[in-house]
């Protein structure tokens, strides 16, 4: 496996389990926020954002998290040799949102862009209510929208952290 896209929702666990994977198997990590995101939490323009992702897996070997399907999907999809979908339940996603604002607050991440500092806001309320949507509004369309763009891809879907960490038991580097 030399590309591999980590999709799911928000909270699941898509950046953690993707510096694994780059530890594990020798991969550049490449996390879709730190791209999209301006300082000041201004979206990128959509062919700036498609240019730095394009820079960033021109080495061939890489490993993705982040959704962005409609704005990324054919330059990383196609190309994939794994899909993984993550699944956490609802409640458990939230507490970890929370969690990583509240002891992040005032710093941005490491998997996000510099500028792009933690923040108990409005706008952290309407993406806590994205977070909720996710399941029943969000996660449909990107199905669907894998299973018409790449008809037959497969999607190994992983519930929970036990699943994920036996799967990457498996994994040999």
């Amino acid at each position: 496996m030399h590309r591999i896209v980590i999709l799911g929702c928000s909270g699941t666990g898509k950046s953690t389990l993707a510096r694994k994977l780059g530890e594990k198997l020798d991969l550049p990590v490449v996390h879709l926020d730190s791209l999209f995101w301006e300082p000041g939490w201004v979206e990128a323009e959509t062919g700036v954002f498609r240019a730095r992702l394009i820079e960033a897996i021109s080495g061939g070997r890489w490993v993705t998290d982040g959704n962005y399907l409609t704005k990324t999907g054919d330059l990383r999809i196609g190309d994939a040799d794994l899909i993984l979908w993550i699944d956490q339940p609802r409640w458990l996603r939230l507490f970890r949102i929370i969690r990583r604002t509240v002891t992040q607050l005032g710093r941005p991440r490491a998997d996000m862009a510099e500028g792009c500092p933690e923040r108990l806001d409005g706008a952290f309320s309407e993406f806590l209510r994205w977070v909720w949507d996710f399941d029943r509004v969000t996660r449909p369309p990107i199905e669907a929208g894998l299973e018409r763009a790449w008809p037959g891809k497969p999607v190994l879907h992983l519930k929970g952290d036990r699943a994920i960490a036996a799967w990457l038991e498996t994994l040999s580097p």
